[in-house]
C-alpha cells in the first residue's frame, strides 16, 4: 500500500514538536523528552525508507532554541552529537545519506567536525537522504542566500527562482511535498519558508515522541487524495 500511496512523494519535512510536554505529562525531566524524540526520529527515517520516500528533513534545532536555558541548550547539543555518533554506522549500513542544514558556525568545533565527517562518509550511498536542520531559521537562510548572491554581483535578470534556490542551505534537496508538525501547534515557525510554498501541511495533536507509524501512514494516504493545484 505504501508504494502506491507515496508514488509521488519525493520529500517530507517534519517539525518535531512536543518533547518537553511529553516529559512533563509523565513527570520526567525535560531531557528525557528530547531523548525520546531522538528515538522517534530514528523510527520515522525507517518508515520513510520503507515507503520509498527519497528525502526527509527534520527541524532539529532552530535559531530560536538558543533562547532556552543554558542547561537545556547544552543538553540538546550533547544529545545531537551523541545521536549522530551512535547512529552514523546504522545510517551508513542502511545506505542513508546524511546532510546538515543551517548555520553550523555557532556550534562547538567537535560537532561541526562530526557533521562534516558524517556527510563525507555517507555521500556515496544511494538510499534515503536525511537532512538535519541545525541552527536553522527560514529568515536567516534567506538572508544568507541574499548575501551570497550580492557578493557574486550577478546581472539582475540572472536571479531566477532556480538561481536563488541554489544559494539556500538545503542545496539540491527538492521542495517538500508535505510538511508535518506534531503537538497541536499550527504554524511553521520559520521552517523552510521558501521551499514549502506549495507543500501540503499536516498538523497533528500527537506529541512527537508518541508519533506512530499508523499516523504517518494515514498522513501519506490523505496526501494522496489531495489535489495539488499550485496556484492553477
Amino acid at each position: 500500500m505504501n508504494e502506491r500511496v507515496t508514488a509521488h512523494v519525493s520529500c517530507v519535512g517534519i517539525i518535531m514538536d512536543g518533547n518537553r510536554r511529553w516529559a512533563k505529562e509523565r513527570g520526567l525531566p525535560v531531557f528525557e523528552g528530547h531523548r525520546a524524540g531522538g528515538r522517534a526520529l530514528k523510527s520515522v527515517v525507517t518508515w520513510a525508507k520503507d515507503a520509498g520516500i527519497e528525502h526527509i528533513i527534520f527541524y532539529t534545532f532552530s535559531t530560536e532554541n538558543w533562547h532556552r536555558s543554558e542547561k537545556e541548550v547544552s543538553y540538546l547539543l550533547d544529545l545531537i552529537q551523541e545521536f549522530i555518533k551512535k547512529e552514523l554506522e546504522h545510517f551508513n549500513a542502511e545506505g542513508g545519506v546524511m546532510h546538515f542544514v543551517g548555520d553550523m558556525a555557532r556550534f562547538p568545533e567537535s560537532l561541526q567536525k562530526l557533521c562534516k565527517e558524517s556527510e563525507e562518509k555517507t555521500a556515496r550511498n544511494g538510499g534515503t537522504h536525511v537532512y538535519f536542520a541545525l541552527n536553522y531559521g527560514g529568515r536567516q537562510e534567506i538572508l544568507s542566500a541574499v548575501r551570497a548572491i550580492v557578493a557574486e554581483n550577478p546581472q539582475p535578470e540572472a536571479i531566477t527562482d532556480a538561481y536563488f534556490a541554489e544559494h539556500l542551505q538545503t542545496g539540491s534537496m527538492p521542495d517538500p511535498d508535505l510538511v508535518i508538525r506534531t503537538s497541536g501547534e499550527m504554524r511553521l515557525s520559520g521552517f523552510l519558508p521558501w521551499q514549502s510554498v506549495y507543500s501540503e501541511l499536516f498538523f497533528t495533536k500527537t506529541l512527537w515522541p508518541d508519533f506512530s507509524k499508523e499516523e504517518f501512514d494515514a498522513i501519506l494516504v490523505e496526501f494522496s487524495t489531495r489535489e495539488r493545484r499550485r496556484g492553477k
